[in-house]
C-alpha cells in the first residue's frame, strides 16, 4: 500500500472527496483527514484521525521497548557474571528485569504521548493555519489510479507527497468489522 497526503482548507470540498472515493471503491478506513477543526470534522461527517494515532506513541514505545528489553539482558548479565544468583537466588533479578523494562518501556510511551505522529510532523505548520490534511491509504494499481483521477478534479486539493503504508492487516481488520457490523443483527 502507498498513502497520499492532500493539503485544503475546504472542508466541503473534502467531504465530496470522501464521498466520491467511497462511492468508487475505497473503503472508510482507508481515507482520513488530520485537521484541528474536530467540531468541523464531525459536522461534515469526514473520518478523523483517531486522537491516539495523531501522537507518536506506537513508535516510541516500540523504541523504548527495545532498550529495556536490552536494559532487562544487562541485568540478567550482571547477576549470573557477579555470582549474586548463588547467595540470593534468581527470583529478584528476574523480577527486577521485568520491572526495569516495563518502566523504560512504559516511559518511551509517555514521551510518545507528548510528540506529535511523525508522518505528520511536516503539516504542522499548515495545520496550524487552519488547513486540513486529507490522506488516502489505496492500493498499487486500480485504486492508485482512481485516486489520482479524483483529485486531479478537485482544484482545490493540494498534493502533499507519499509514503509507504504497512497498515495492509489494519485496514483488512477495520473493513471486516464494518462488514460484520451490517451483516449482525
Amino acid at each position: 500500500m502507498r498513502r497520499y497526503y492532500f493539503v485544503s482548507d475546504d472542508l466541503d470540498d473534502l467531504s465530496s472527496i470522501e464521498k466520491e472515493l467511497e462511492d468508487r471503491g475505497i473503503s472508510t478506513p482507508q481515507i482520513h483527514v488530520l485537521s484541528l477543526d474536530d467540531a468541523g470534522l464531525q459536522q461534515h461527517h469526514l473520518n478523523d484521525v483517531a486522537p491516539l494515532m495523531r501522537k507518536d506513541v506506537f513508535r516510541t514505545t516500540g523504541k523504548a521497548a527495545v532498550f529495556g528489553f536490552l536494559s532487562a539482558v544487562l541485568v540478567i548479565f550482571f547477576a549470573v557474571f557477579s555470582g549474586a544468583t548463588e547467595s540470593i537466588g534468581w527470583v529478584p533479578f528476574v523480577l527486577l528485569a521485568l520491572i526495569v523494562m516495563g518502566l523504560i518501556t512504559w516511559e518511551g510511551g509517555m514521551w510518545g504521548i507528548q510528540e506529535p505522529n511523525i508522518h505528520f510532523k511536516r503539516f504542522q505548520e499548515a495545520l496550524d493555519k487552519g488547513k486540513h490534511v486529507l490522506y488516502v491509504e489505496v492500493t498499487k494499481g486500480k485504486q492508485e489510479t482512481l485516486l489520482k483521477e479524483v483529485a486531479s478534479r478537485h482544484q482545490k486539493l493540494q498534493a502533499a507527497g507519499s509514503e509507504p503504508s504497512s497498515n495492509n492487516l489494519l485496514i483488512g481488520a477495520e473493513n471486516s468489522a464494518h462488514r460484520f457490523a451490517k451483516w449482525a443483527p
